[in-house]
């Protein structure tokens, strides 16, 4: 029987070289600036035109206006009971300026309630205007008569519009349109015996409407300012009229807002682990991201100066179906026809418009915008802002602009050439070092927004995103 030699094999860790997890002790490792998922590309920022706000405080003087009212009714609901605020009903025209509110409270106790489902209509073209309409919820549409006897769609109403009004001052008026629900809608009505009936208690009442209807609008232009007399076409001799430029008496004033934080920073940090990179100029870097990020939001949302609070009620409009529609952007553009620069939407928006594009076959245009391709509509920009919000039903706005003062557009303000100033309109101070060995700097910035007459921005509101 023959011996055979064992043969050894060799362990299961053994190696033939240095291990990469050994080497890397000896590597240096390449690394990033830190990365922040929150920055985004901020175009509201790049594209307003940046106005000094000498003293903190931005005046917009305009030609006096007789618009003194923001066109909307508000309401209060217990459960499924809606009731309007006495006090709101001063924004139908014919109540503006009426102080009585015993009166006004009883006129709100006269409105009943209606329910209607989609597609009811609420009043019919030509029919006796025998009612006013609160619309509480919900949306409606204005159908008119096209030239050639079609139907076609004058304008889409929704929460806190009205229509009807005309009946507190003309007993014989009549609805020039039809007005049809496109959703479930809850509205409040007030017949003309009901407020025949009280217009006949209050002397008050019978002297505000009888007063306003000798003179409803005063001597104003279409667009509500003091008329300028001017004679036209005339020859020889004519007398001319005499006139002057009325202002406002109380211009409103921005008062620029403030973003600020303390940057903190252990000193045993910025003095041991600057290399490669400088701690103090990464943490400063980020937290002035997070600054500008707020600025933009603030711009957006803010309810003092913010753009979609400050836009005119009548710049703002509905969309027909829900989704954005190239029918939806045209009229959202008719709101700011003189020289409209550039809109904004969220990027679900943005995407929502696309698809209703897509199922049309309508492709549309690209532009370059600051060295950028972008989507645009009828030549204007469509840009992405992620400030506009998008509720919990998947609604949100489309805003469109004008920029500029010179175009009498919307501007941004802010204040250059502060203290310690490290980029326009933003200073880091020094704040010193506490007993902790912690440095601290504070990080400023003072900005806002104005729009300088009410034409120069327009909403596209109800817009359906999912």
């Amino acid at each position: 029987m023959t011996e055979t030699t064992p043969q050894t094999s060799a362990p299961n860790d053994s190696r033939l070289s240095l291990s990469t997890r050994a080497a890397r002790n000896l590597a240096t490792t390449t690394k990033t600036p830190p990365q922040m998922q929150e920055i985004t590309s901020r175009h509201l920022l790049r594209v307003l035109p940046w106005i000094e706000a000498i003293g903190g405080v931005y005046r917009v003087n305009r030609r006096l206006t007789y618009q003194v009212a923001d066109g909307r009714v508000t309401f209060v609901s217990t459960g499924a009971e809606v009731r309007v605020i006495s006090a709101e009903l001063c924004e139908l025209p014919a109540l503006r300026g009426f102080g009585d509110a015993d009166v006004l409270a009883s006129l709100a106790d006269l409105f009943t309630q209606r329910e209607y489902e989609a597609g009811q209509v609420i009043a019919a073209a030509g029919a006796p205007m025998e009612e006013v309409v609160l619309l509480a919820h919900g949306k409606v549409d204005k159908i008119g008569e096209g030239a050639y006897g079609n139907e076609t769609l004058l304008g889409v109403l929704a929460d806190g519009e009205y229509v009807g009004e005309q009946m507190l001052v003309h007993p014989d008026a009549r609805w020039e349109w039809t007005v049809r629900t496109v959703t479930p809608c809850t509205v409040l009505a007030l017949t003309r015996d009901a407020f025949e009936r009280l217009l006949a208690l209050s002397e008050s009442l019978r002297e505000h409407v009888s007063a306003y209807r000798e003179d409803p609008d005063g001597p104003v232009n279409r667009y509500g300012e003091a008329e300028i007399a001017l004679a036209a076409g005339h020859v020889g001799e004519a007398t001319l009229p005499g006139t002057f430029v009325d202002y406002e008496l109380g211009p409103r004033e921005y008062e620029l807002s403030v973003a600020q934080t303390i940057l903190r920073v252990h000193s045993r940090v910025a003095d041991l682990y600057n290399e490669p990179m400088n701690q103090t100029e990464q943490q400063l870097r980020l937290t002035i991201e997070a600054l500008r990020e707020r600025q933009e939001h603030e711009l957006v949302n803010n309810r003092d100066f913010g753009l979609l609070h400050n836009a005119d009620l009548k710049q703002r409009i509905h969309t027909r179906s829900g989704p954005p529609t190239p029918d939806d952007l045209d009229e959202l553009l008719t709101t700011v026809w003189k020289n409209p620069t550039v809109m904004f939407a969220h990027p679900k928006a943005i995407a929502a418009f696309a698809r209703q594009c897509n199922s049309r076959g309508i492709y549309p245009q690209t532009v370059e915008f600051n060295g950028q391709k972008a989507p645009a509509w009828r030549g204007v920009p469509l840009l992405p802002c992620n400030k506009i919000p998008v509720n919990g039903q998947g609604v949100s706005s489309i805003m469109v602009m004008r920029l500029g003062e010179k175009d009498q557009g919307v501007v941004g303000l802010r204040r250059t050439g502060l203290v310690d100033e490290y980029e326009p309109g933003l200073s880091v101070r020094f704040m010193g070092i506490d007993d902790k060995a912690i440095i601290s700097y504070l990080v400023t910035t003072y900005y806002s927004a104005a729009v300088l007459v009410p034409d120069a921005l327009g909403i596209l509101e109800s817009v359906e995103v999912l």
